[in-house]
C-alpha cells in the first residue's frame, strides 16, 4: 500500500514531498481546518439567547451571529475560484487561515455587536476560500487511488464531527461567557496556520474547470438535474438548523435549560451526522442517490410535523426527541444523496464550478431560513410564549414538504442507479 504522498505513474504531483511525514502533516492540517469550519456552523447555535440578553438584541438580530457565517461563506464561493487563480492556492489558503485567527479574536473582545456579527461574516469568508483550496489540496497533491480515497474519507469526517463538536463546545463555555464560543477556535487555527507554512505544497495544478467558471455558471443555471439537489440541499439545510436555533431559543424562554442541557438534548439530530460521515459514500451506492433523497425528506418533514402538533414542549423525551431523532436521521442520507447528485449533474469539466454553485445554495438555505425563523419569532403575532413558536414551525414544515415534493420529482426523472435523464 503506497502511502499519502507516493508518486504516481506518471510522475509526482508538483510540490509533493517523498517523506510520507509530510503526507500526514499537510492531512493533518487540511482536515483539522475542515473541523473548525465544521465546529464554526454550530458553535454559537446554544449561545444565541445569552448573546441576545447580553447584547439587548432580539431573536432577528442575534440569529445573524449564527447566519452571518453562512452569509459570508456563501457569498465568496464563486469569486474565491477567481482568487485561487490570481493569488494561488497556498498563498489563499494561509491568507485565509490567517484572516480566520484574527476574525476569531476580535469577535470574543469587541464589545460592539455590528462587528460581533462582522466577525462572524469575515470568518464565513475565510472558511469559503479555504474549504474549497483544501479540496484542492488534496486532488492534486495526494495519489489517485486508496491514497487520495482515504484523505478524503478523513477530510469528510471531520467536517462531520465538527458540527457536533461545536454544539457540545457552545454549551460547555457559554455558562462561563458566550464570548468564548467566538474566540476558542483561534489558538486551534493559529497552530494550524503554522503547521500549514511547512505543509501545504509551493506550487499547484491549475484547473481547467475554474478557468471557465463564467460560462460554465450560466450553462449550469439552466440544468435541472443540478438545480434540483441545490434547491433540496438549500430545503434540507436551512430547516435543519431552523429547527435547531428555534429549539435554543424555546429551552431559554419556555424550559430554562442551561446551555449543557440544550446542546446534550440536541445531539440527537447532531450525532448521526458525525457517525455516519465515513459510510455516507458506501450508502449512496448501494441505495441510489435518489431515492435516500425521498428518505430522509420524508423523515425531515414527519419530525418537523410532529413538533408542529405540539401546543408547547414539556417532555424532552415525548416531545423533542422524536423530532430531533427523526430530523437527524433523515439529515444524513438526503444531505449525502443530495452532494452526490450535485456532483453527477455535470461534466468533469464543469464540476468545480458546479459544487461551488451548490455550495451557495446551501450556504442560501442557511441564511434564509434560519433567519426566517428568527423574524417569526420576533415580529410576528403575540400568542403567548407557548404558542409563539407556531408560525415558524409551520413555516419549517411548508418548506420541509417543498423538499419533498423536490425529492420526488428527482425519483421520477433518475435511472434506477441514481443518474437524472434529463
Amino acid at each position: 500500500m503506497s502511502h499519502p504522498l507516493a508518486p504516481s505513474k506518471s510522475g509526482p504531483a508538483p510540490g509533493a514531498s517523498p517523506w510520507p511525514w509530510a503526507g500526514r502533516l499537510l492531512l493533518l492540517v487540511l482536515a483539522g481546518n475542515m473541523l473548525i469550519d465544521g465546529l464554526e456552523v454550530s458553535v454559537v447555535v446554544v449561545a444565541l439567547p445569552s448573546i441576545g440578553a447580553d447584547q439587548g438584541l432580539s431573536a432577528w438580530q442575534v440569529q445573524w451571529a449564527m447566519g452571518g457565517f453562512a452569509l459570508g461563506f456563501g457569498a465568496l464561493l464563486l469569486p474565491g475560484r477567481h482568487l485561487a487563480l490570481r493569488l494561488g492556492h497556498r498563498r489563499l489558503y494561509l491568507g485565509a487561515l490567517a484572516l480566520f485567527v484574527l476574525a476569531s479574536v476580535a469577535g470574543g473582545l469587541t464589545t460592539d455587536p455590528l462587528l460581533l456579527l462582522g466577525s462572524r461574516i469575515v470568518k464565513g469568508m475565510s472558511a469559503a476560500l479555504t474549504a474549497p483550496t483544501g479540496l484542492t489540496i488534496i486532488s492534486t497533491t495526494y495519489e489517485e487511488g486508496p491514497a487520495r480515497a482515504r484523505a478524503l474519507s478523513v477530510y469528510t469526517f471531520c467536517g462531520g464531527i465538527g458540527f457536533t463538536t461545536g454544539l457540545l463546545l457552545s454549551g460547555a463555555l457559554t455558562p462561563h461567557d458566550w464570548r468564548w464560543t467566538f474566540v476558542a477556535t483561534a489558538p486551534f487555527a493559529a497552530v494550524l496556520l503554522v503547521l500549514a507554512a511547512g505543509a501545504v505544497p509551493h506550487r499547484q495544478p491549475r484547473t481547467p474547470s475554474a478557468q471557465r467558471s463564467g460560462p460554465a455558471l450560466r450553462h449550469l443555471l439552466g440544468n435541472g438535474a443540478l438545480l434540483r439537489p441545490a434547491l433540496g440541499a438549500a430545503v434540507l439545510n436551512g430547516t435543519y438548523l431552523g429547527l435547531l436555533s428555534l429549539v435554543a431559543h424555546q429551552a431559554w424562554s419556555l424550559l430554562h435549560w442551561s446551555a449543557w442541557q440544550t446542546a446534550a438534548a440536541c445531539l440527537p439530530a447532531c450525532l448521526p451526522l458525525a457517525v455516519a460521515a465515513l459510510s455516507a459514500g458506501r450508502m449512496v451506492a448501494r441505495f441510489g442517490a435518489a431515492r435516500l433523497v425521498v428518505l430522509g425528506a420524508t423523515l425531515h418533514l414527519l419530525g418537523l410535523a410532529l413538533y408542529a402538533c405540539l401546543d408547547a414542549p414539556r417532555s424532552y423525551a415525548t416531545d423533542l426527541l422524536p423530532t430531533l431523532a427523526l430530523v437527524g436521521l433523515g439529515f444524513v442520507p438526503a444531505f449525502a444523496a443530495l452532494n452526490a447528485q450535485a456532483g453527477q449533474a455535470v461534466d468533469a469539466a464543469d464540476r468545480g464550478t458546479a459544487i461551488a454553485a451548490y455550495q451557495t445554495a446551501v450556504q442560501a438555505g442557511a441564511v434564509a431560513v434560519p433567519g426566517a425563523v428568527a423574524a417569526l419569532l420576533t415580529f410576528g403575532p403575540r400568542a403567548g410564549p407557548a404558542a409563539a413558536h407556531r408560525p415558524a414551525l409551520l413555516l419549517l414544515c411548508a418548506l420541509a414538504a417543498l423538499g419533498l415534493l423536490v425529492a420526488l420529482r428527482g425519483l421520477t426523472t433518475s435511472r434506477p442507479g441514481g443518474a437524472d435523464v434529463r
